[in-house]
């Protein structure tokens, strides 16, 4: 299985990052971490600060890729464009909130990409992406795009 993770705006910073919302480690751990929990599965890892290279990348998916995980950081409460391309791509595809966003400033409470994803992880830290990847596994499985 070919799984895409796509991270936005700010999380190749994690590690410098408020902790208590975070956690301490960083993209390059989170990535370590799911290849070395699911070595029977091929990732692409795409971090970009920049809206459209992130459209680019969702846009690309479903011809290399069985399924795509996304934390859209900041653009998960402002980019309808990044909604509209998610909508658009017919494979798997689930969203990750490190931080538990019910628990933070009401603007991080709407969630415009979310929607248009099968469904949305939020509060669970690094564990979230592993969660990610179980769901994708199992929505595959089920033939559910």
């Amino acid at each position: 299985m070919k799984i895409l993770v796509i991270n936005g705006p700010n999380l190749n910073l994690l590690g410098q990052r408020d902790k208590s919302h975070y956690g301490s480690f960083t993209l390059e751990d989170i990535e370590n971490k799911i290849k070395n929990y699911f070595s029977n599965h091929n990732f692409e890892f795409f971090q970009s600060n920049v809206e459209g290279e992130i459209i680019n990348q969702i846009q690309n998916a479903p011809a290399y890729f069985d399924g795509l995980i996304i934390n859209p950081g900041g653009y998960a409460h402002t980019s309808v464009a990044i909604r509209d391309a998610l909508e658009i791509c017919k494979i798997p595809k689930i969203e990750v909130h490190l931080s538990n966003l019910s628990q933070r400033d009401t603007i991080r409470h709407t969630l415009i990409t979310a929607p248009s994803c099968n469904g949305y992880i939020s509060g669970f830290k690094d564990e979230g992406y592993l969660a990610a990847v179980f769901l994708i596994e199992r929505l595959v499985d089920l033939k559910i795009s």
